[in-house]
């Protein structure tokens, strides 16, 4: 058995690994700018042509804390033009843009001239005071209201790479700092924008684009990711360090930490409280097949099971946490609202929550009740037809010895299946149950997570849930064997 064990858990790996791989290629494909949500998360964004230079400085920390200032895998094959470095333009807008002027001219030098050239116009015209300029106050006021629009202008150039628009920025450029005479300094860098761009087209190597070049990379995204960097931003997810959410900028796995708890509860003592009920229900269904007690539990069990649970939910709040018909229950949380009595023991603690767990621990079982007890009474039928039960009835042993002690183990193999998904329906909680009592499980969360694409919240879920399906799986395999010793592992 523990060498079976060993061998399963070794399997584990290249399977975890396939699935951080997935895990690590949605995120990286994601939508939106991860910097950008970070920034607005922070309070500290703002439209896009009035950034300020300590603004900038921030997405550099945020792109080198995410680790977007490396390249994204182990290894790339590119065109000969790409550089292998590009990867380090910390704007996405304007790497979209240099990939699509490589794919038009192929000449990085010549590219990375022209694009210098605006990148350093734009710092120009941010730490530009307009009040240190020899003019008049009104003509002051003026500049102050256009000189946005002057920086919005040159930072869309620096993202463009359609040659219309580029000759359309630079006329357009020319005409709003040709009104201000002590912009002559500005309309200079201007003109040398023009002249690396006509360089930039009549260099031209398109050529490049056709020949393929291998790049390798030691220190990437994809190893900082699941590896760490040694502690200085991350510790890698092997060490369960999930990064850092897009809305509240805590780290991810602090989020869980707090969460996953609730939800594990909920859901093993719910599991729990399912089998005890069901499986002796299912048992004496077998017994009695066709009888009352067969009838009367298949019915109720089947009538609960057609309820919606938030239904059930509501009713059962109306019912007993209402002042107007029985106050016996709290309507929602899982403490006293003013918490617990300092120095509370263990014990008092579960004692106080006690009356907050109930009505939702039966919302949570309920359901399963009708489907387990169905299937342990059907898996009960076949084994009690089988020829050892015959056996033992020829023994002369009791019924209920037969039943409870030989035919028992042998149907608990289907339940025992279904146990396994037990372990990832933790990590995805309830999202309408957590809703109605306000319960602070992951399936709230996990719900907000995907409402407002914190994708490494996601990747943390869909990372966490396979890993718990494995150990689910290795669960049920170690159960079957303890129940039916016809079943070995070598």
């Amino acid at each position: 058995m523990l060498k079976y064990i060993a061998k399963r858990i070794l399997i584990f790996i290249p399977t975890l690994l396939i699935i951080t791989v997935i895990g690590f290629i949605i995120s990286v494909n994601a939508p939106g700018d991860p910097v950008e949500r970070l920034m607005t998360a922070a309070g500290s964004g703002g439209e896009i042509g009035t950034q300020s230079v300590s603004q900038i400085e921030q997405k550099k920390y945020w792109k080198k804390k995410l680790g977007l200032d490396l390249p994204v895998f182990y290894f790339s094959l590119d065109k000969f033009s790409y550089p292998d470095t590009i990867y380090k333009i910390y704007d996405k807008n304007d790497r979209e843009a240099l990939n699509r002027l490589l794919d038009r001219y192929g000449d990085w030098q010549q590219i990375s001239v022209y694009y210098n050239k605006v990148s350093k116009l734009y710092q120009d015209l941010l730490v530009f005071n307009p009040n240190t300029a020899d003019m008049e106050q009104p003509g002051k006021n003026v500049v102050s209201e256009n000189l946005n629009t002057i920086r919005y202008e040159v930072l869309s150039l620096r993202s463009a790479w359609q040659e219309a628009v580029i000759d359309a920025k630079i006329t357009s450029l020319r005409k709003l700092m040709g009104q201000y005479g002590f912009l002559k300094h500005f309309q200079d860098e201007l003109d040398l924008i023009g002249v690396a761009y006509k360089d930039l087209k009549v260099n031209a190597t398109v050529w490049k684009n056709y020949v393929p070049v291998f790049h390798f990379y030691a220190h990437n995204q994809y190893h900082r990711w699941l590896f760490g960097d040694g502690g200085t931003y991350s510790n890698g997810i092997i060490r369960g360090d999930f990064g850092t959410s897009y809305q509240t900028k805590d780290a991810v796995s602090k989020t869980i930490f707090d969460r996953i708890g609730w939800s594990l509860f909920f859901t093993l003592v719910s599991v729990i409280i399912a089998y005890l009920v069901s499986i002796p229900i299912g048992v004496k269904a077998a017994q009695n097949r066709g009888g009352r007690f067969d009838k009367i539990s298949s019915v109720t069990l089947f009538s609960l099971y057609s309820l919606p649970n938030f239904f059930v939910a509501i009713l059962l709040l109306m019912l007993f946490a209402n002042p107007d018909v029985l106050d016996i229950f709290p309507a929602s949380g899982v403490k006293p609202s003013e918490g617990y009595p300092e120095g509370a023991s263990i014990f008092k603690k579960i004692w106080l929550s006690l009356p907050h767990l109930i009505i939702p621990l039966f919302c949570y079982s309920y359901s399963s009740f009708a489907f387990l007890s169905r299937i342990m009474r059907g898996s009960m039928l076949e084994n009690i037809q089988m020829d050892y039960i015959r056996t033992a009835r020829a023994k002369g042993l009791t019924e209920e010895s037969i039943v409870w002690k030989h035919a028992l183990k042998n149907s608990l193999l289907p339940i025992i299946t279904i146990f396994a998904a037990v372990f990832p329906a933790a990590v995805g909680g309830s999202v309408i149950l957590e809703s109605i009592f306000t319960i602070p499980g992951m399936g709230l969360e996990a719900y907000n997570a995907i409402s407002n694409q914190n994708y490494p919240m996601i990747i943390a879920v869909l990372t966490l849930t396979s890993v718990l399906t494995l150990i689910g799986y290795l669960v049920s395999d170690i159960l079957y064997a303890m129940v039916d010793p016809r079943i070995s592992y070598k």
